[in-house]
C-alpha cells in the first residue's frame, strides 16, 4: 500500500493564526518534536517574508533531523522578471533546505482581478520558478493554490497551471482550498478528475497529487480524507488545526483517521503514542489552552460522565469507544458528577487510587454527597484533586499532610500605586506550628506565597510544583456581590497536571479551599514516592522520615 506522506505547516500557515505566534528558537523545538513524530516535511517559514522565520531556518542547519525534511515556503517569480533574479526565490536557495515549497495561482480572478497580471505570463511563472528550483537541486513542492475554486470557475486554466508546474518539473502537485469552502464531494469529484487528466497527459510518469484544506466550512478533515481516497499521497495540516481564520486541516485527526481508521502507512505506530504529547506541547508552546473537546487528543475524548454509560464502558469500552485511547497517547476518564451512578465512583476510585468498601455502602455514599455538593456549586467532574480528597475523606483514608490554624490577607491601595497584597498564614506539621508572611500580585497569589514558604521548610520537593491556571466562575448572580463563587485552581508538576476546587460567598475563602487542596494533593505524591522508595530499599516504616 502506498504510503501517505504528511507535510506540517504548523510553523507558517498556523502561525498565521490569530494570537498563534512563536519565536525562532521555539519553532525549533516543535520542529524537533515532529521530526521525532516521523512527520515527512516540516514547512518552517517564508524566508522572503520576515526575520524570524530566516533566523529559523539558519538554526535549523545546526540541528540532525532524522526522519523530516525541512521546507522552505515561498510563491512564484515576480511578474516579467527572471527566476534566478527574483529575491524570493533567491532566500529560499539561501535556506539550503532540501525541498521547497512555492505557491502560484490557479484561479483567473486571482490573476487578473487581485494580481492585475494576464493567464499567459502566470503560466510562464509557475513554470520557470519550478525549473529554476529544481536546477538548484531542490525537491518541488507546487501549491497550486485557490485551485478548487479556480477549478469550478475555469476548469481548463486551472489544469493548465498543473501542467506548467509538473512539465517543469515539480515533485508534487498539491490541490489546496485556500478559502476553505469546498464540500467533499466536491473535492471528491475534482481530484479524481485531475488525477485521471495526469494520467492521460503524462501516463505514468507525472506528478503525485497533495492536498491542502482549510476548516471555513469545518470540512477540513473530511475535504483531506475524501482527497486521499480519490488518489492523494500528500496531505497537509497543522498541530491541533492552527491557522488562519478557522484554521487548517488538523493532524491530530489526520494522522489516527489515516493510520488507525484507514489502515493507510503514514506514521509509525510507536509513534503514534505521541500524538497526544505532541498536541499538548504544541499548545502550551503557543501558550494557548489545549482544548478538551479536540478529537483523538483532547483532555475529554474518551470521557465518560453518564451513569449508563459508565457502567457499560467498564463490561466493555467498545461500547462507548470508537477506538483504544491508548494507541494514541490518551487514556479513558471517567467524571464523576450529579448525573453519576455507583459505577463512575467505582471507576473513578479505582483510577485514582482510593480502595471502597466491598458491600458498595462507600458508593452510594460518595454519590449522594457528590449530588449535594454540585446542588451547592461544586463541579467535581473539572477538579480530580478535589475528588480525590473527598473519597479518602468519606473512607476514613485522609491523612491531611499540614493543618490551617489561620490566615489573614490584607490589601493595600495607594492612590498613585497598584494594590499590593500581604498574607500571614499558621499552620501545624504534624505537631510543629509555623508562621510565616508574603507578598504577592493579588490575594490569592500572596496566600499562595506563603503557603509555599511555610510548606517548604517541612517539604523541600514542593519547589517542582506551580499553579498553571485560576478560574473563577460566579454560580448565581442574582445576589450581587453576596453571591455564591467557584474557584478551579489547576496546577501541574513534572508529572502531572491536577485541578482542584473551592466554593464559597467569600472568594478568598473559595480560592483557600481549591488551593489547600492543591498542595494536598501534591504532599500527598511526596510522601507515596517516600513510601515506595523505602519499600524498595527494605527500609522499616519506623524509620520513613515523613
Amino acid at each position: 500500500m502506498e504510503k501517505i506522506l504528511i507535510y506540517d505547516t504548523t510553523l507558517r500557515d498556523g502561525t498565521q493564526g490569530e494570537e498563534i505566534s512563536f519565536t525562532a528558537d521555539e519553532k525549533v523545538k516543535i520542529a524537533k518534536k515532529l521530526d521525532e513524530m516521523g512527520v515527512d516535511y516540516i514547512e518552517g517559514g517564508w524566508p522572503g517574508s520576515n526575520f524570524r522565520d530566516l533566523q529559523f531556518f539558519k538554526l535549523a542547519q545546526r540541528e540532525t533531523f532524522i526522519h523530516s525534511k525541512i521546507t522552505a515556503f515561498g510563491s512564484t517569480r515576480r511578474p516579467n522578471i527572471k527566476a534566478a533574479d527574483d529575491p524570493n526565490l533567491k532566500a529560499l536557495i539561501q535556506c539550503r533546505t532540501p525541498a521547497v515549497t512555492i505557491f502560484g495561482k490557479s484561479w483567473p480572478l486571482h490573476v487578473q482581478e487581485v494580481m492585475g497580471n494576464s493567464l499567459e505570463e502566470n503560466l510562464a511563472m509557475i513554470s520557470d520558478s519550478v525549473a529554476f528550483l529544481k536546477q538548484q537541486g531542490r525537491e518541488v513542492i507546487y501549491d497550486a493554490e485557490h485551485f478548487f475554486d479556480g477549478y469550478k470557475d475555469n476548469p481548463e486554466y486551472a489544469m493548465e497551471t498543473l501542467k506548467a508546474a509538473g512539465k517543469a518539473g515539480a515533485d508534487y502537485l498539491v490541490l489546496c482550498d485556500t478559502n476553505g469552502g469546498s464540500l467533499p464531494q466536491e473535492v471528491e469529484r475534482i481530484v479524481t478528475l485531475v488525477k485521471k487528466y495526469l494520467e492521460k497527459d503524462s501516463p505514468g510518469n507525472h506528478s503525485p497529487i497533495g492536498i491542502h484544506t482549510h476548516n471555513d466550512s469545518g470540512l477540513a478533515v473530511a475535504n483531506s480524507i475524501v482527497a486521499v481516497t480519490s488518489g492523494a499521497t500528500m496531505v497537509q495540516g497543522t498541530v491541533n488545526g492552527y491557522g488562519e481564520r478557522c484554521g487548517n486541516a488538523d493532524l491530530m485527526c489526520l494522522i489516527p483517521i489515516l493510520a488507525i481508521k484507514m489502515g493507510k502507512p503514514c506514521i509509525e505506530p510507536e509513534k503514534l503514542t505521541q500524538l497526544k504529547h505532541l498536541s499538548r506541547f504544541v499548545s502550551e508552546t503557543a501558550n494557548m489552552i489545549p482544548l478538551n473537546s479536540r478529537p483523538f487528543v483532547g483532555k475529554s475524548a474518551f470521557a465518560h460522565k453518564g451513569g449508563i454509560h459508565v457502567s457499560a464502558v467498564m463490561k466493555n469500552p467498545r461500547a462507548y469507544e470508537h477506538m483504544d485511547p491508548a494507541l494514541i497517547g490518551n487514556k479513558r476518564r471517567v467524571l464523576v458528577s450529579d448525573m453519576s451512578g455507583k459505577s463512575n465512583v467505582i471507576y473513578k476510585a479505582k483510577e485514582l487510587g482510593v480502595e471502597l468498601g466491598g458491600n458498595g455502602f462507600d458508593s452510594q455514599r460518595i454519590v449522594s454527597e457528590i449530588k449535594a455538593l454540585e446542588q451547592a456549586g461544586y463541579q467535581f467532574d473539572v477538579a480530580d484533586g478535589s475528588l480525590k480528597i473527598l473519597m479518602e475523606k468519606f473512607t476514613e483514608q485522609f491523612k491531611p499532610l499540614f493543618d490551617l490554624d489561620s490566615f489573614r490577607v490584607t490589601i493595600e491601595k495607594d492612590q498613585d500605586q497598584p494594590c499590593t497584597a500581604h498574607a500571614t498564614i499558621k499552620i501545624a506539621v504534624d505537631d510543629t506550628k509555623e508562621i510565616t508572611a508574603a507578598e504577592g500580585f493579588g490575594p490569592v497569589s500572596a496566600l499562595d506565597n506563603a503557603l509555599r514558604k511555610a510548606l517548604g521548610k517541612f517539604y523541600p520537593d514542593l519547589d517542582s510544583m506551580r499553579l498553571v491556571d485560576f478560574k473563577v466562575r460566579v454560580i448565581d448572580g442574582r445576589e450581587g456581590t453576596a453571591a455564591r463563587v467557584r474557584v478551579i485552581i489547576q496546577s501541574r508538576d513534572h508529572e502531572e497536571i491536577w485541578s482542584t476546587i473551592g466554593v464559597s460567598e467569600d472568594i478568598i475563602e473559595a480560592s483557600w479551599h481549591a488551593l489547600a487542596d492543591s498542595f494536598q494533593y501534591k504532599l500527598a505524591k511526596i510522601e507515596n514516592r517516600k513510601k515506595n522508595e523505602c519499600i524498595e530499599d527494605n527500609t522499616p516504616d519506623s524509620l520513613i522520615k515523613t
